[in-house]
């Protein structure tokens, strides 16, 4: 483990399938170890506990620990995204099977992890340095579910 700090994802039992979806969806990712329960527990010998994989060389593990605690959306993760195509990609994918679309560009992905999927023209329209533009790209924003760079551009120029 080469990162001082990580994300660590809680999951009843899929962690296994969730890190395979994630490394998927994110065309450099990959799983770098799964550890199994011990005759110790608190999980059934053998089973999987821990899954360690990379998304873009951010580390993170996902564990299998049981149904008593669920994602919500106080944490969520936010893909920077450089176009539109992109932004369409990653929504596509993790909205598939059973993902729900959610308001101003977060969506939940079918385990139930909230994601943010943010066009980079998006920031730099609501940090523009004319208020009105940026008063305007946000009043749109708000009303979204995906975000739609023609669409954020049109409405931060009064179109």
């Amino acid at each position: 483990m080469s990162q001082k700090i990580s994300t660590f994802l809680w999951f009843d039992q899929q962690a296994e399938q969730a890190a395979e979806f994630y490394v998927s969806v994110f065309r450099d990712g990959r799983i770098t170890g799964v550890q199994r329960y011990s005759e110790a527990g608190p999980g059934e010998a053998g089973s999987v506990m821990l899954v360690s994989f990379e998304l873009f060389g951010q580390e993170y593990r996902a564990l299998n620990g049981g149904p008593m605690f669920r994602f919500n959306e106080a944490v969520s993760l936010q893909v920077d995204c450089e176009d539109q195509a992109e932004v369409d990609r990653y929504w596509e994918q993790l909205t598939a099977d059973g993902g729900e679309p959610g308001p101003c560009g977060w969506l939940k992905d079918r385990f139930g992890l909230s994601w943010q999927i943010v066009p980079r023209r998006m920031i730099e329209l609501l940090a523009d340095s004319d208020p009105a533009r940026a008063r305007r790209a946000t009043e749109a924003m708000l009303k979204m579910g995906k975000l739609d760079v023609a669409a954020l551009e049109a409405a931060a120029d009064g179109d």
